[in-house]
């Protein structure tokens, strides 16, 4: 939600604590896979969520929150799929699916966002920028993906071949003249031999002067969402509370400084969609659509909260 990283194989259903692979540490764990298929029954909301790192203040004892509802934690993509075909009523998805779903709407103003660096999402320049011919690009991450070609869009007049980074492996694997990374592979890369490196956070920020927005939760059509909002954004002013506490289970598990697990999610991440968040997305569908990177035209209207 930073987009989407590297899973860890396993799987689990409902809130647990992550399951961890040591060999391939990424700053986003996740509990991938359903188990089990979401079960039809209509009297409870069906609710779909990632176990990453960036969304541990989302999740914060939510379930606990949502006691007849039924929580699920898959891939990204998966959630994307099971909120299409009516078998999730809500779930926290990339900002980039309501390009491919505007009938989709956010619930709540609990959100993945950015007003400065992320860290997390990080462009890679071999040649300066405007003479890149071949972008590879995280497999992970569609929303930074989408992000990255926009960003290169208002640098260059033409359009880059893209190449795909497959997950695993390293910027140094690819021959591209720019290499977009995220996760803990952004933060721990060599960037030695590259001639400029952007955080691509900070250059959306500082190019429109807006905060960018990465994930979001939403609801399929005609979904009742009563009270569903108010628990997620319990949800969050209790995990932004226990940032100290997230950090230090986190670091444990993911043998990562817990300074820096702190400061990521205190610093560099803001989990609360305002008015300015808002015209941000508002502003990279429309960048999206324009440079003819989204499936279809969003009217910016269709991305207000419904709360």
């Amino acid at each position: 939600m930073n987009d989407l990283h590297q899973p860890v194989s396993g799987s689990l259903v409902g809130p647990s604590k992550a399951l961890y692979n040591h060999d391939s540490i990424t700053l986003f764990q996740t509990i991938p896979h359903m188990s089990t298929s979401p079960s039809p029954n209509k009297n409870c909301l069906r609710i779909g969520a990632v176990s990453y790192l960036n969304t541990k203040p989302l999740v914060y004892h939510l379930a606990e929150r949502l006691p007849e509802s039924q929580l699920f934690f898959d891939y990204p993509s998966r959630l994307s799929d099971a909120l299409a075909s009516g078998d999730l009523d809500i779930a926290l998805v990339p900002s980039a699916e309501l390009l491919v779903h505007p009938e989709w709407s956010i619930v709540s103003d609990a959100c993945i966002a950015c007003r400065g660096p992320v860290l997390s999402v990080k462009l890679l320049f071999r040649v300066p920028p405007a003479e890149v011919q071949t972008l590879a690009m995280d497999e992970g991450s569609r929303t930074s993906c989408l992000l990255a070609q926009i960003l290169l869009r208002e640098h260059q007049v033409t359009t880059p071949q893209l190449l795909t980074l497959p997950l695993g492996a390293q910027p140094q694997d690819v021959h591209a003249d720019a290499v977009l990374i995220i996760g803990d592979r952004a933060i721990r890369c060599d960037m030695t031999e590259f001639v400029e490196v952007w955080d691509l956070g900070d250059h959306w920020c500082r190019s429109t002067e807006l905060p960018f927005v990465f994930a979001m939760w939403v609801a399929g059509p005609g979904v009742d969402i009563s009270g569903a909002a108010m628990a997620f954004e319990e949800a969050r002013d209790e995990g932004s509370r226990n940032y100290p506490e997230i950090a230090q289970e986190q670091s444990v598990a993911m043998k990562l400084p817990e300074e820096l697990v702190l400061e990521y999610l205190s610093k560099n991440l803001h989990f609360k969609m305002g008015k300015r968040e808002k015209q941000g997305l508002d502003l990279f569908f429309q960048r999206a659509t324009e440079y003819n990177l989204a499936p279809g035209a969003l009217d910016s209207t269709s991305v207000g909260l419904t709360t």
